[in-house]
């Protein structure tokens, strides 16, 4: 997973609430596990005016041009700003790699869904909750400024704005560790490996028969 210390980067304004897991990435795209290849099709529905399938070339579907990230510069925004309840909807991991995989590394909303919330730190996605006011003064600024850029720094835990002022916020503290030093679920077990090699011979003899 890659690690997330500081980033500086485009906004792109979303500005809807309850987006929920379907919409980030539709239920026809779920078959792949890899992790990797959704961005073409994350927000398909939206970005797209043609029904989408697996293995569809998205070069030659019609785009909304009405949708922001089809616009410039938000196609290549890393910090995406909703409102309230992001990810709601169905448990779908899917959702989160789709983001990322378009080049999101932070979403900024007053709220998200917890199993979202959860699988964002397990797939190095920065979730901050800010309050609603908060939210709103920003997408403010964002819509009033085409490309506005917002720098997060994540070991000081501070979002800081064009016009130089800071926005404080919170993070559980084992999982801004993981992050740093990016570790998902996997990456923290194979800390321990060097442990889990001699439990392993501990057990070969002092219970062969198991193996």
């Amino acid at each position: 997973m890659e690690k997330f210390e500081k980033l500086k980067g485009i906004v792109a304004p979303l500005d809807r609430s309850n987006v929920d897991t379907d919409a980030i990435i539709p239920k026809q795209y779920l078959k792949s596990i890899k992790r990797s290849g959704f961005g073409p099709n994350a927000f398909d529905d939206w970005r797209y005016l043609d029904p989408g399938e697996p293995g569809m070339d998205n070069t030659v579907r019609r785009k909304n041009d009405d949708f922001v990230l089809n616009q410039s510069p938000y196609d290549t925004a890393t910090i995406l700003l909703a409102r309230e309840n992001f990810g709601c909807g169905s448990s779908r991991e899917h959702a989160v790699w789709a983001l990322t995989d378009f080049g999101f590394r932070a979403v900024i909303a007053p709220s998200f869904a917890d199993i979202f919330f959860n699988n964002s730190f397990k797939n190095g996605l920065l979730p901050i909750a800010l309050d609603a006011a908060v939210v709103d003064d920003l997408f403010k600024k964002v819509h009033a400024k085409s490309g506005y850029k917002l720098e997060i720094d994540l070991t000081s835990q501070r979002i800081t704005t064009e016009e130089g002022d800071e926005i404080a916020f919170d993070v559980d503290e084992f999982r801004k560790y993981c992050l740093l030093n990016g570790l998902d679920d996997i990456g923290l077990t194979l800390k321990h490996a060097d442990d889990i090699r001699a439990y392993e011979q501990q057990r070969k003899q002092s219970a062969p028969w198991l193996f």
